[in-house]
């Protein structure tokens, strides 16, 4: 196959499978997932001799260092907002949410959300994407010795925050 050919290969199989794995990192900025999701295949197109046999955790990797740059341009504009001071606090616009909105599981995230974005991402990359630790290895540009001591150390420090919960008595486990 022509590079041409793989990349639209790896694009038509992988579409979903990287818009999935950007929109859960930009949780609840959807507007960003369909610009940050033609970033991953622009760079994915730039680069189609570079793609791998298994593209997936290979695009996966670029959509990571595209999320990192759309994440700091959100910061960008967010700093540029509150500094002209047209924040959502300033026009009233805020809401409440009452402890009846909690949904089921969310003690799970509030945990996960405690731990440190390497820790979530290599997390997330196993459970969310189903890599094995040789493809979380590709994504993160690490070793799969290297990659397995961060699940498992991530998975650890996972676990402690649960049990620290627990015994706060505000986990729903």
């Amino acid at each position: 196959m022509s590079n041409d050919e793989d990349f639209a290969a790896a694009y038509r199989e992988h579409y979903w499978a990287v818009s999935r794995y950007v929109a859960r990192r930009l949780d609840g900025r959807n507007g960003e997932v369909e610009e940050v999701v033609a970033e991953v295949f622009t760079v994915a197109w730039r680069r189609r001799a570079d793609l791998p046999a298994v593209p997936l955790p290979w695009l996966y990797g670029v959509a990571r260092n595209c999320l990192a740059n759309a994440v700091r341009g959100y910061g960008r504009r967010r700093r540029l907002v509150d500094r002209l001071g047209n924040d959502e606090a300033a026009h009233g616009r805020q809401v409440e949410v009452g402890p009846e909105a909690a949904a089921p599981g969310d003690w799970v995230h509030e945990a996960l959300a405690r731990l440190s974005p390497a820790d979530q991402e290599v997390l997330r990359l196993t459970a969310w994407e189903e890599l094995g630790v040789d493809e979380v290895a590709v994504v993160l540009g690490c070793g799969a010795r290297a990659a397995a001591m961060r699940l498992h150390r991530a998975r650890r420090r996972l676990r402690a925050e649960i049990d620290r919960r627990a015994v706060l008595g505000g986990a729903g486990c």
